[in-house]
This record gives structure tokens, C-alpha cells and sequence, in this order.
């Protein structure tokens, strides 16, 4: 069963976050219809190596699941009237004066389906100083915060190492969009979703804006480790890194057995969470020193026989080849047109003891446009005089 089979998405959107929002959406089983610019389509096209038969992994990974049709916004206004009219979300990542332009505004749309829901995701937002400036995720990484708190203390801000704030948004935008829907059911009436880039970052901060807002608290960079809870990080054992995630006193009291330092759970330096994290700076070192003197995997089963979290750090290809994975049928391979066979990663949701298959490829380029056209009533020779006229 797909959750929203019956639902139609009309994606305008181009990139990563949008597009990320609408993949969610059907993968649930709604019919998203991705509109590409003719003969040119969605940049992440062209965001590679590595490429798979002509399209790129980063254009894959977050366009699978979708019918693609081309069109140019501007010239074919007819075929997306018809387009609005037979859908029940708009998703678009236009700058405010784009939309105003493209006649793509709420009101423009709701003209045109009156419970439509109109979904925006923007860099900063349709109102306020900086609404017509466009948002890039490394742009707001540095503008949320994020980069202020991610690197080691005396280094450089870091950026996350994939695009987060695109991923916070999409999934705040998926949201909006389930919240809306369940609106129009009680209601019937459509609604204008407004979510920046900047906001669903800032929201992502959890603890650390708490922080700052309660506490007062502007925090610096702390590596690996956690600004509220000590141990929390990340150790390098004799021959490799591994994760100790200590989040309570007793699971420190029984880290302190593994090491055979009981001394140092009464210590009153460290026998609370406040007390170590006043003391980081003291205790850290000690058992810095303790863990580089035996493996990785020591460390790993002795804390795990004694109930603490712990781990390895893995690479990706680590991450990907593990049992787990397989065992919890998170990747699927599927048949390509041009690229053969892939594998992708599916949507992580469980429910009712099944996961969400894949059952459409990423598509090519305008792969649906005549298919669609079609069911949007249109003759074949209406599509042939969409493509003289450059329309599709």
C-alpha cells in the first residue's frame, strides 16, 4: 500500500532540496511529474563524475520514483494550466521576482486550482531583507551557524561534508506538505507554504540554539566531542578511531570498570555529567592515553559487553557493504535505460513491516513528456506542434 497513491505532484523545482521533498512524496506513492527546460533539464545532470550511463549519481540520488516531462515556462502556458489544474501540490524554488515573472506566484496558482498546495522553498524566505538573494547550502551552513560549530577548536569552520541544510529543508517541506493535505481534507481548502533554507537550518540546530537562547551560550567548535555531554566522540585506539557515546552517569561508571579506572567515576572532578563537562579538558587526555593502548576492537566489544555505546568510524563503502544494510533491504537494484543496471538507496521509512520499493528509474531527460501531454488531453498533433514551436 502507498500512502499517497492518487496524489499529484507538479515538481518545478531543479537541484537538491526540492527535488529531495518531491522524491519523499513518491516514494509514498504519489505521482510527481518533474518539468525540465528542454534540451537542458535539471543542473545536477551535469554534477558528476561519477556518471552512469550519461546521468549523473547526484542527479540519481534524489530523482528516482519520478515521471520527467520537458517545458518552457514561459511559452507553454496552456500545457500548464492543464498541469495545475490535475494537481494537487506545486513545488517550485523560484526567487520572488521569478515567480511574479513566470505568473508562478500563490495567487497566480490558486487562480488557477483554488485548494491547490503551493509549496516554496527558498534561501531566505518570499518576505523579509534578504528574500530576493538566492541560497546556496554552503552559503547557509555559514549563515545558520552550522560552520561555526563544525571542525576541530583551534581549526577553520568546516561545512558538513554533503549538502544538510538542503536535506533539513526538504524533509521541514515534506512535512508542511503532509500538514497541508490533512488540512484540505478537514477544510478543503488549499494551502501557501513559505519555508528558507536559513530557518529549516536554524530549527536543525536543537540543542546548540538552546544553548544560546536559554543559556546564553555562544559555542565554539568542539571536534568530535559534544558541548553538553562528556565522553560523547569520537578515540583513536592503537590502530584505528572508534565512537564511546557516554550519556549518562552510571553508563560512566561502568566506562571507568572497562578501564579499569574505577578511581576515576568518584573522582569528584567527573562523577557527574556537569562535572565532566566543566573538566573535559582534564579528563579527555586520560583516557586519550588509556585507549591508545590497545585495538580498535578491544575497545569496541569490552564497552559493548558492558552496555556503553560504541563503534567503529566507517567509510561509506564500509557503511554500504555492511550486513545491516542487506539484512534491513535498504538498497534495491533496478534496470536503467542507458545506465544497465544501479543500485540505490531507498527511502529509509518502515511501515507496517515493509519498506518503500523503487519503481521508476531516475528519469531521462523529458522520458515522459508525450506520455503525459497525453493525459493532459492533448492531440498528437498538438505535441508536434509543441516541439516545432520549442515549447517541449
Amino acid at each position: 500500500m502507498k500512502p499517497l497513491k492518487g496524489l499529484r505532484v507538479l515538481d518545478l523545482s531543479r537541484v537538491l532540496a526540492g527535488p529531495t521533498a518531491s522524491m519523499i512524496l513518491a516514494d509514498l506513492g504519489a505521482d510527481v511529474i518533474k518539468v525540465e527546460r528542454p534540451n537542458i533539464g535539471d543542473e545536477t545532470r551535469r554534477w558528476g563524475p561519477p556518471f552512469k550511463g550519461g546521468e549523473s549519481a547526484y542527479y540519481m540520488s534524489c530523482n528516482r520514483n519520478k515521471r520527467s516531462m520537458t517545458l518552457n515556462l514561459k511559452t507553454g502556458r496552456q500545457i500548464l494550466q492543464r498541469l495545475i489544474k490535475q494537481s494537487d501540490v506545486v513545488l517550485l524554488n523560484f526567487l520572488p521576482d521569478t515567480l511574479k515573472k513566470l505568473k508562478l506566484t500563490y495567487e497566480d496558482i490558486k487562480s488557477i486550482k483554488k485548494d491547490i498546495i503551493w509549496a516554496s522553498i527558498t534561501g531566505f524566505g518570499l518576505s523579509g531583507p534578504l528574500s530576493g538573494e538566492p541560497g546556496y547550502d554552503v552559503l547557509i551552513q555559514g549563515l545558520s551557524g552550522f560552520m561555526s560549530i563544525t571542525g576541530e577548536p583551534n581549526g577553520p569552520p568546516m561545512k558538513v561534508g554533503v549538502a544538510i541544510c538542503d536535506i533539513f529543508t526538504a524533509l521541514y517541506t515534506v512535512i508542511a506538505i503532509l500538514a497541508a493535505l490533512r488540512k484540505r481534507d478537514l477544510t478543503g481548502e488549499g494551502a501557501m507554504i513559505d519555508n528558507s533554507l536559513l530557518e529549516c537550518s536554524m530549527a536543525s540546530l536543537a540543542n546548540v540554539a538552546a544553548n544560546f537562547l536559554i543559556g546564553g551560550v555562544v559555542p565554539g567548535r568542539y571536534g568530535n566531542q559534544h558541548p553538553n555531554i562528556v565522553p560523547y566522540q569520537a578515540f583513536l585506539a592503537k590502530d584505528d578511531y572508534f565512537i564511546v557515546a557516554v550519556g549518562n552517569d552510571e553508563q560512566f561508571k561502568r566506562l571507568c570498570k572497562v578501564i579499569r579506572r574505577e578511581d576515576l567515576a568518584d573522582d569528584i572532578r567527573f562523577k557527574t555529567n556537569p562535572d565532566r563537562l566543566k573538566n573535559r579538558d582534564i579528563l579527555i587526555p586520560i583516557l586519550e592515553k588509556i585507549f591508545r593502548e590497545k585495538p580498535r576492537d578491544y575497545w569496541i566489544s569490552e564497552l559493548k559487553k558492558a552496555n556503553i555505546p560504541a563503534g567503529p568510524v566507517r567509510n561509506v563503502k564500509e557503511a554500504f557493504t555492511d550486513s545491516y544494510v542487506y539484512e534491513r533491504e535498504f538498497l534495491q537494484e533496478i534496470s536503467h535505460p542507458t545506465g544497465g543496471k544501479i543500485t540505490l538507496f531507498k527511502n529509509p521509512i518502515h511501515m507496517d513491516g515493509n519498506t518503500f520499493e523503487i519503481y521508476r528509474h531516475p528519469p531521462l531527460l523529458g522520458e515522459h513528456t508525450e506520455e503525459i501531454l497525453k493525459e493532459l488531453g492533448f492531440s498528437d498533433s498538438d505535441i508536434e506542434n509543441f516541439k516545432e514551436e520549442k515549447v517541449i
